[in-house]
Order: structure tokens, then sequence, then C-alpha cells
């Protein structure tokens, strides 16, 4: 098999929802927990993701970022455009509002070594 390049990809390449979040540090432990208990669970379930791993920036105190992995470009773009992510937003928005600010990525990956 040839390696992945803007002229030949691998039409199986996975991609990816990327939600980037800056959390107030006053409630990073309680949304740390919500996220772990809950919401990651939740969220991998309501969007059919193949899977989902998440983490904290060492670089950035208090920035969490989540990732969601789909089979490729149009899982996530189904995901997009769903029900299930305006209903996760809004569970979201009605815990976090005035503590989190986030912002998302959609990325498909183009090479794998």
């Amino acid at each position: 098999m040839l390696p992945a390049t803007p002229f030949n990809r691998d039409p199986k390449m996975a991609a990816f929802l990327i939600v980037r979040a800056q959390v107030d540090p006053a409630a990073k432990d309680a949304f740390d927990t919500w996220y772990q208990n809950e919401h990651l669970p939740q969220a991998v379930e309501a969007f059919s993701a193949v899977g989902a791993s998440r983490g904290w920036s060492e670089l950035e105190e208090n920035v969490h970022i989540a990732f969601y992995e789909f089979r490729d470009m149009p899982d996530v773009n189904r995901v997009m455009a769903s029900d299930a992510l305006k209903r996760m937003i809004g569970e979201f928005d009605r815990l976090w509002s005035g503590q989190v600010t986030r912002t998302r990525e959609v990325v498909e990956l183009v090479q794998s070594i």
C-alpha cells in the first residue's frame, strides 16, 4: 500500500472532533469529575463515536482537551449537524455557562506512520 499523501489519501483514515475548553480554576475539579463520569461516556454513545480521549494541557493552565474519534469525515459531519450535538451543547451550556469557554475543531487525518 502506498503511503497516504494529499494525492493518495487512504479513504479509511480517521477523523476527529476536538473540543478545547478553558475552565475557570474554581470549577476545575467539578468539571473534571463531570466530564469523566457523565459527559464523555454520554457523548461517545450519543455520537456513535469509535472512542474518545481527554486530558489537561501541560502548557496552558486549566485547558482541557477532548478528542472524539470517528471512522471518517462523513461520520463527523453527520454528528456536527445532529440534534444529538445540539442537546449535548445545551446541557454543557446549562451546567458550565460563565465557567467554561470552548472551541471545536474537526480534523481529518491524512497521514499515519
